[in-house]
This record gives C-alpha cells, structure tokens and sequence, in this order.
C-alpha cells in the first residue's frame, strides 16, 4: 500500500498561555493520533499556523515530530508559500532528511495564473530533496489550481507524486482522477467529502478531524477503502456536526476549541486569528461532553 493511503493528520500547533509553541502538547498529540489508527501525519500544514511561525519554530516542529514519531509513520512537511525562490531555499534548509515528501500548497495571494502554477511547481520540483504532494485549497489561496494542470505536472514531474485536492468540486476532483497517471495519488482536503470522493476514487485524506477523533475518522476512512460505504456512513453522521463547528468560524481555531475540550491542550491561536466566539465554545464543549463514544476507550 502506497504511504499516502489512508487517513493522514493534519496537526495543529498547539500554544502555551504566554504564545510559545507547546511541544509538551505536541508530543502528547502525536502519540494519540498513532495510537489511535492514523496512517501519517502533516507537520507544518495549513492547519499548524505555519504563516506564524518563525523558521526557527518551525525547525524544532520538525525536529520534534521526528523524533516522537521514532518511526511509527511517515511524516510529511508542509513546505509552501507565495515566494516560489523562498520555498526553493526552504526545501534546501528545512531538515527534511527523515520526511517522507512535502506538501507544498499552491501560492496564496499573488493569485498566478495556470501556466504561474506550472512554474512554480517545476521549480520546486526540479530543486525538492523528496517527492512533492501538491496541495490545492483554492479557498485559502485566492486561485484554483485546474485538473489540466495538475495532471500535466502529474505526468511531467517524475517526483511529484500526489495531490491533496481541497476544492471541493467533485467534478474537479473526478477529472483529475480520470486523467492523471495511474500511479499518482489523490487524496482529499475536505473531511465532509471523504465518503463519495474515496468512492470516485481517491486513495484517503489529509484530515483536520481526526486531530480530535483519529479512531472515529480513520475507522472511517479504512471502511470507505474497503467498499463498506453504508458503515462508514454511520460513522460520518455522527461526525457531521463536528465537522461543520470545525470551519464555523475558522480553521484551526474550531479544531483546537476541540482538542481544549477534550483536555489536550490551551485553547490558543496567534493573531491574526483569534479564537471561536464564546457561543460556538459552548455549542463545541457540550458536543464533545455528548459524544465521548467516538473517542476510543
């Protein structure tokens, strides 16, 4: 089975009351989401407020997910951003020896056009120590990356080897799996479409969920791949409202109210971001004090 198959995490990067980065948390994190069926995790993805961290902070994020991890999975690095000879220089300087591949989203704010995208995406690609995922999320980045694009890189790009498509078009979606080589991956960025874009095709995801419910959602993900559509429906109807309190204000101050209900670490965001209106805390808190049977025992 290919490494990116399955339910991969993207971890958020929890923070202490006074702003540092709280590895004590991120450790503890990393250890429930192995323990409880994920197949590899993200480090340094959207959802880890990698555009507030210094290089420094994201240095020793690495550097600790490594060496928790120890192994147990893979282990991605999010390397991205809108200076495609900034993200070249990154590739060379991030410790990137014990990643798997990078996940690299497309150029947020330029807005590029489709023949920028190809650019860029050759550039890393030409200059990437590991394999690259590409990662579309037009709903971040202003631009939507188009399946005749990926799927040219696909087939151009020997060491590009996989898309997380967070574009939530399935018609987008279906195209790239139609097209693309047999051998490249798609995965999915939204976790409320899992269940028909694993039925079009798609190999798993890359899951802001399942930092909260790793067992739940992965338990999931694994019936969709093995065709038991009408079980793993049981288990996304159970999730649905998560899932929508989740990205009710913002991401990852939704998925981090979560994980502060559920005593695993501060309910804290770096600014721009804040953290979710008192009113959507309570609806989350009394969820998560509802709904104790989608954690496992």
């Amino acid at each position: 089975m290919h490494f990116l198959h399955g339910t991969g995490v993207a971890i958020v990067t929890p923070f202490t009351s006074n702003d540092a980065v709280d590895f004590n948390a991120l450790e503890s994190l990393i250890d429930y989401l192995i323990q409880n069926g994920v197949n590899y995790l993200v480090a340094l993805g959207t959802t880890g407020e990698t555009p507030v961290l210094s290089k420094e902070e994201k240095n020793d994020i690495i550097l600790c997910s490594y060496e928790k991890v120890a192994g147990r999975v893979p282990v991605i690095v999010g390397v991205g951003g809108n200076d495609t000879r900034s993200v070249v220089n990154d590739l060379s300087t991030y410790p990137l020896d014990k990643a798997a591949a990078v996940l690299s989203a497309s150029p947020y704010y330029n807005k590029p056009s489709q023949d920028g995208l190809l650019a860029h995406y050759r550039m890393l690609s030409e200059n990437s120590p590991k394999p690259i995922i590409l990662y579309n999320v037009p709903g971040r980045t202003g631009r939507n990356m188009l399946a005749s694009t990926t799927v040219e890189l696909a087939k151009s790009c020997e060491n590009i080897i996989a898309i997380k498509e967070a574009s939530g078009d399935m018609q987008q979606c279906m195209d790239i799996l139609r097209l693309a080589p047999e051998s490249f991956v798609v995965v999915s960025g939204d976790d409320n479409l899992v269940i028909p874009q694993i039925a079009c095709g798609m190999k798993g995801v890359i899951s802001v969920a399942a930092n909260a419910y790793p067992f739940a959602f992965s338990s999931m993900v694994n019936l969709c791949l093995n065709g038991d559509f009408r079980a793993a429906k049981n288990i996304n109807d159970q999730l649905m409202d998560a899932y929508q309190m989740m990205f009710e204000e913002n991401n990852p101050a939704g998925i981090k109210c979560f994980l502060h209900a559920m005593g695993k670490m501060e309910d804290r965001v770096r600014l721009p971001l804040t953290s979710v209106s008192p009113a959507l805390k309570h609806k989350i808190t009394a969820w998560v004090n509802e709904n104790h049977g989608l954690i496992k025992p």
